[in-house]
């Protein structure tokens, strides 16, 4: 089985479905509720063990009932928590997310306080066949991306800012989000076009001397392969909640690279199990398993 250690955040989600986002002071209803687990390094875990993969998540937690709770739905989900620690007298992360009719989210976050940050234990983590680091604790994602080349295995950065540079030059991979790709190249994310978007990951991919993506929602994937500019699509679906979309994304790119899939084949599997999770509400519960990935791939293939 392939195995991924995965190094990050884990929280708790209480996600609201609304009919639109919040823009004014005010009591609102929500239409559906969920508590979920969440944090892009969670997800990503979580992905990676329904995808059929063997995840170990390496996060810090607070000894709080938040953190008991995390834990909890990740042993649940079969992902291995042995890594994880837990700070006395420290909070854990959680956040408030609402979710509109578009499947669009808006998020509050509270990254937690009081968590240690040594990196020490980081080096007692068995080999494995990749490595996967969000950029919300640098000096963490650092050590699990120098035992990632130690090891010779993929280690891969989920880019979302803000970003230290030192994590993104460690990495063999880096998978940056629009608006993350767009702020390392001083670009305004609000107005960024197409060839703005090719010009910055050329760009980044100058800078950091390593193979580099940009996931862009509902555009898809766009990366470059020996000097071209490639567009993966998205594979057509009816959106319901896109949070945890990209989490799932590098979770499945991530395990595709540790089971010795090219970047093309990695990244048209992340789309697929980026795309199905998209089509239900409540964050990660959305995360499809290998069977419905492959069958997804396999019916819009021969529509193709």
């Amino acid at each position: 089985m392939t195995q991924v250690f995965v190094i990050g955040v884990a929280v708790v989600d209480f996600v609201f479905a609304v009919g639109a986002l919040p823009t004014r002071a005010a009591k609102h209803r929500a239409k559906q509720a969920e508590i979920v687990g969440g944090g892009c390094a969670a997800n990503a875990a979580v992905a990676i063990a329904r995808l059929g993969g063997q995840a170990l998540l390496g996060a810090r937690l607070g000894d709080d009932a938040l953190g008991d709770i995390i834990v909890a739905d990740l042993e649940f989900e079969g992902v291995d928590t042995a890594l994880v620690q837990r700070f006395a007298a420290a909070r854990s992360s959680f956040s408030s997310i609402y979710v509109d009719d578009q499947g669009e989210r808006q998020i509050m976050n509270f990254r937690g306080s009081g968590l240690g940050l040594a990196t020490d234990w980081i080096a007692s983590a068995p080999p494995v066949d990749a490595v996967l680091v969000d950029t919300r604790w640098s000096e963490g994602a650092v050590a699990g991306l120098q035992r990632a080349r130690e090891q010779g295995v993929p280690g891969i950065v989920d880019a979302e800012a803000p970003m230290d540079f030192e994590v993104l030059t460690a990495a063999s991979h880096v998978a940056f989000s629009r608006d993350g790709l767009l702020s390392l190249c001083g670009l305004e994310t609000s107005t960024a076009a197409g060839p703005q978007l090719e010009s910055a990951l050329r760009q980044a991919g100058q800078r950091l001397a390593t193979w580099v993506c940009v996931t862009d929602g509902a555009l898809g994937c766009f990366y470059l392969d020996a000097g071209r500019f490639v567009h993966e699509p998205v594979l057509p679906i009816t959106v319901r909640d896109t949070l945890a979309a990209g989490d799932v994304w590098h979770g499945a790119f991530a395990l595709a690279l540790g089971e010795g899939q090219g970047e093309g084949d990695a990244v048209r599997f992340a789309n697929a199990a980026a795309a199905l999770k998209c089509q239900t509400f409540g964050g990660r519960k959305g995360s499809p398993d290998r069977a419905a990935v492959m069958t997804f791939l396999k019916e819009n293939q021969q529509c193709s």
